[in-house]
């Protein structure tokens, strides 16, 4: 029965209709053929068989040329974008040639990988730049600095932070090549794209973009929300320390042009923490251009008819380039052509003021997160926070240094805002100072040196500002009862100013005799750089009035630091890179009590260094021998400063310092040996191109000779004989010879 029933229904398979459904389509046959087809077609363009190749075209070595590389910048793979970067690389250094002919296409289609998602890409293009840029000239790469940093500042606004964080290094490498093309436009209404760097730094650090805006509070945008690692923190603000730094050094080398024309790397020594010393804008800047070589041409004629007064001798040596007879000012070197007041408002100043404002929150926040890791007393710090606070307080140092170094550009107002920013920042340090690595390791003790210097620095700035503040505007408003907790704060904020003078006091004395802390010698000497930005610590201490040296525990009286100084001048060696330095700062304190219009508080008869000062005088001839013609910037400042004291009459320069000088003096144009005779000395080294150098020489025997005693016969005699053989044959001969007729001394 089953199977009967299974055949039926088997049968009745093979003659069914398919029943049709509504909406559906009539099924076909299952022995229909399918007709359909589809075509693909395979484009080749590049290939050998269709394309001959040049086969004087550079290529890699896997053949690939300049134009098929830049066709794969753009390629959808990462890897392929990678490899293409490292073959323009390949490229360039098999055909060096091409290298200068291919910038603008090359840099076109790099700038577009700035921003790649690829952190890999972004590496290998910051890596490969780093390798370019150095070997393009200066000259070529300057044009195409505008389409870097639109990519940049483009890429330092991206949605990634990893993307921002690598545009910043980006800018790192621009900054070190070419840094005023950088900061050019960083003032708002100036031209440049500075502005655009800067507020992009302020979007990465949460402190806002809305920089240009100087009313109300800074608006913080979307990308303000992120927070930094402390690696990438560390990132941001070593750039901007670094934007800032060439952005105000750029501005004070435009308002400066003394500059020495010997030695372009030589470090000028600032003059700016005097000014306040001064009456007059006109006498400060006559003061400043003492020791400021210029470009003059020299006469070999004498002009009788317009003798200098401050110069003994009285020669008539120099005329500008039009051979016109100059005045006793130009003579001087103090032209008073420039009379701008020291009152004018400089165009960054407003900028600087509302940048330090906008950054106080965050430098603040960066060193309390920093300080109790760095200033541990067990253990020493962490490699990044160590540099992260580092940085933090050069960037201080760079925004309220700039700011207070103008003597009144500020209003009292906002004097009084900065100096309490700058007062609150420093109050954190001070219970930390002077700052003590836990173990003694080379690299943490520089680092920490340079936070000690850095606080003395700040400090001094306060101390500066404190002596030119109005001394009747507390006493005025103590009068009221409303302004009895101004008065108050002003006082506490006094008493805070004076502990942390002693404290910079004691340190700065130690630094300058070659002592740590601990009593022990310091790891290294006083560089050009750490020994100028002691400078305004070094004046802020000499300056302090009469009644505020108080001598309460860890400090040291005025005399003190003094002497300290006058000791570190001395024994500093000639060939140090801080010599020439320190004989033209010691040259400019002697030379303070001969300017009229000096109002400060130092007075070097009051000091009781005499000794000390007759000391450091005697010794520069040695100096100007030692150095003789291998340093041309150090020997001009050695002779300049002994000149300008001879003629500035100064009261440290007495009859037994004259027969010193002419004893010293002499072995400089002539030695006699006891076996050999005479010989030659290192004025004779001199080039004959440096005339100036040569004849700032002679003039100083000169004015030597003229204030000397004819009762020094013997002496006076082996100088002028040791001169007179020197300039033999040469064309200061005639000149010598003239000055001696003119002064009577033949």
């Amino acid at each position: 029965m089953p199977k009967s029933s299974k055949k039926k229904k088997e049968k009745a398979v093979d003659f069914s209709k398919a029943k049709l459904k509504l909406g559906k389509g009539k099924q076909l046959p299952s022995n229909v053929v399918d007709t359909s087809f589809k075509a693909r077609s395979i484009a080749l363009p590049t290939q050998s068989i269709t394309v001959e190749k040049d086969a004087t075209l550079p290529t890699t070595r896997r053949k690939q040329s300049f134009d098929d590389l830049v066709l794969l910048m753009k390629h959808y793979n990462a890897n392929t974008r990678k490899d293409t970067i490292l073959s323009f690389r390949e490229l360039f250094e098999l055909h060096p040639d091409i290298m200068e002919s291919s910038m603008t296409v090359l840099l076109g289609a790099c700038v577009r990988l700035i921003g790649d998602e690829d952190a890999g890409v972004r590496k290998t293009l910051l890596s490969f730049l780093s390798w370019l840029l150095p070997l393009v000239s200066k000259e070529n790469l300057i044009p195409h600095v505008p389409l870097l940093i639109l990519f940049t500042t483009s890429a330092q606004t991206h949605i990634f932070p990893e993307i921002r964080i690598d545009a910043v290094r980006f800018l790192d490498l621009f900054l070190e090549l070419v840094p005023e093309s950088v900061v050019d436009g960083w003032i708002q209404g100036n031209p440049g794209h500075g502005k655009r760097v800067l507020e992009g730094y302020l979007g990465i650090l949460s402190a806002g973009t809305k920089y240009g805006d100087t009313d109300g509070e800074v608006k913080a945008t979307s990308t303000a929300s992120v927070v930094l690692s402390s690696q990438s923190k560390l990132v941001v603000l070593k750039s901007l320390s670094a934007f800032l730094t060439h952005a105000v050094s750029r501005q004070l080398r435009s308002s400066n042009h003394a500059t020495s024309n010997l030695d372009p790397a030589a470090v000028p020594l600032p003059t700016w923490f005097f000014a306040p010393s001064f009456r007059s804008a006109r006498s400060f800047n006559a003061y400043e251009r003492f020791f400021r070589s210029e470009s003059v041409d020299c006469q070999p004629q004498l002009d009788a008819e317009h003798p200098r007064d401050d110069f003994i001798c009285m020669p008539d040596f120099a005329t500008g380039p039009l051979a016109t007879a100059w005045s006793l000012n130009d003579l001087c070197g103090i032209s008073l052509a420039q009379t701008d007041s020291l009152t004018h408002l400089n165009s960054h100043t407003s900028s600087l003021i509302h940048l330090a404002r906008t950054l106080y929150s965050t430098l603040l926040a960066s060193y309390l997160d920093c300080a109790p890791v760095v200033f541990s007393p067990d253990v020493n710090p962490p490699e990044a926070e160590l540099n992260l606070l580092t940085v933090t307080a050069r960037i201080m140092r760079t925004l309220y240094g700039s700011i207070l170094q103008d003597r009144f550009s500020l209003s009292l107002a906002e004097e009084e805002t900065l100096c309490d920013e700058l007062s609150t920042l420093l109050g954190y340090m001070t219970g930390y100072f002077p700052f003590r690595p836990a173990r003694r390791e080379i690299k943490v003790e520089h680092a920490f040196q340079d936070l000690n210097v850095i606080y003395c620095e700040l400090t001094a700035m306060l101390v500066l500002v404190s002596f030119r503040r109005p001394s009747g505007d507390i006493s005025r408003k103590a009068r009221f009862p409303t302004s009895r907790s101004l008065a108050s704060s002003h006082v506490k904020h006094e008493g805070k100013l004076t502990l942390q003078a002693g404290l910079v006091r004691t340190y700065v004395i130690r630094l300058l005799l070659g002592e740590d802390n601990s009593g022990a010698q310091i790891s290294r000497p006083l560089i050009p750089t750490m020994y100028i930005a002691l400078l305004p610590t070094i004046w802020a201490l000499l300056n302090q009035p009469k009644e505020s040296h108080t001598r309460s525990q860890g400090e040291a009286p005025t005399d003190t630091v003094l002497s300290a100084m006058l000791d570190h001048a001395i024994r500093t060696t000639s060939n140090s890179a801080v010599k020439t330095l320190t004989v033209e700062f010691v040259a400019r304190i002697l030379l303070l009590e001969t300017e009229t219009d000096y109002c400060g508080h130092f007075d070097v008869r009051n000091m009781g260094e005499r000794e000390k000062f007759q000391e450091w005088i005697l010794h520069l001839p040695r100096t100007l021998w030692e150095i003789g013609p291998h340093n041309l910037a150090a020997s001009e400042t050695v002779l300049r400063s002994l000149l300008r004291l001879l003629q500035r009459g100064s009261i440290m320069i007495k009859h037994e310092e004259i027969f010193g000088l002419q004893t010293r003096l002499t072995p400089f144009f002539m030695i006699t040996h006891p076996v050999r005779g005479r010989l030659p000395g290192p004025f004779t080294k001199i080039p004959t191109s440096s005339q100036l150098i040569r004849r700032l020489a002679v003039d100083l025997v000169v004015t030597i000779l003229s204030v000397s005693t004819r009762s020094e016969g013997e002496e006076r005699e082996n100088l002028m004989i040791a001169v007179g053989s020197a300039v033999s044959g040469t064309l200061e001969e005639v000149y010598w010879q003239q000055l001696v007729r003119a002064t009577g001394l033949s």
